[in-house]
């Protein structure tokens, strides 16, 4: 019997070491979403997800050397930064490398599940580093550029899974544009038949982090693990929607059939003058 747990602790340990190897290993995903009636500009938008701060193995510095080559218009975080007090100044690198990056129309910021294990000033604290750094943070609401003659309307909706999340408030007085929506729980996108989005990034699933032999584990996280839709590029009631599968890890600091995911997605904005209505 010694002999069988000998060689089981063995395989353990090699399965651990190599997942914990993935986890270092990150992949750089280039996104276009062609949308063959609109004809307007071009706009490079960096997708981070799910940083979590206790379980990241991806260095400020790597994250930087990975990235200052290329010039990004705008920086999408789309949640799930840490869920403890004391990771919070661990941030503040990860978002100088953002600044440093400097992404022509800012840095957009939301909140996953994990954020919300922090409590009031906990939260208040996080929320504040992140602006204070420059990002602008959405919590069901909306805001709007104008790019060279296209609009481009960028909406903020708040957590799913915890109960967070208010679409109608989210889209409250927009008008026509391209409708780039960031939120953490792709789960959203079953209850958003009747609204209108062109694009919406998220994260939440990160791929099954453990897809072996298959990722029952998320079962209890919506119905669109159910219906096979846990990462990369999915499209729901004809519209597209991405499924990042996040730079950091959760429970175990390990990675098997997954990698963690630094994403670029390139959108064109359609001519204002063409653009269609917002909902």
């Amino acid at each position: 019997m010694w002999i069988i747990a000998i060689i089981a602790i063995t395989f353990l340990m090699i399965i651990f070491n190599k997942g914990n190897k993935n986890t270092q290993n990150v992949v750089i995903n280039h996104i276009g979403v062609n949308h063959p009636t609109i004809d307007g500009q071009t706009i490079k938008v960096l997708q981070i997800s799910d940083l979590h701060l206790e379980n990241l193995s991806i260095s400020p510095e790597k994250l930087y050397a990975s990235l200052n080559d290329q010039s990004f218009d705008l920086i999408a975080l789309t949640g799930d930064f840490l869920d403890r007090k004391r990771s919070i100044p661990k941030l503040i690198p990860y978002l100088n490398v953002f600044n440093q990056l400097n992404p022509k129309y800012g840095t957009y910021a939301v909140f996953g599940n994990h954020d919300y294990v922090l409590r009031d000033s906990n939260f208040l604290t996080l929320k504040k580093v992140l602006e204070d750094q420059g990002c602008k943070t959405m919590q069901n609401e909306n805001d709007v550029l104008t790019i060279n003659g296209n609009r481009l309307n960028i909406i903020g909706i708040d957590d799913f899974s915890t109960k967070r999340s208010e679409i109608d408030k989210s889209y409250h007085g927009l008008m026509h544009g391209y409708n780039l929506v960031l939120t953490h729980d792709p789960n959203i996108v079953l209850k958003m038949k009747n609204f209108h989005f062109d694009y919406l990034l998220s994260g939440h699933f990160h791929g099954g982090q453990i897809y072996w032999p298959k990722p029952y584990h998320l079962l209890k996280m919506g119905k669109l693990v159910r219906m096979n839709m846990i990462k990369g590029l999915q499209t729901h009631d004809e519209k597209p929607f991405y499924i990042s599968e996040g730079l950091g890890q959760t429970g175990l600091n390990i990675r098997i059939g997954s990698r963690p995911e630094i994403t670029i997605h390139h959108l064109t904005l359609p001519i204002i003058e063409k653009a269609a209505s917002a909902m």
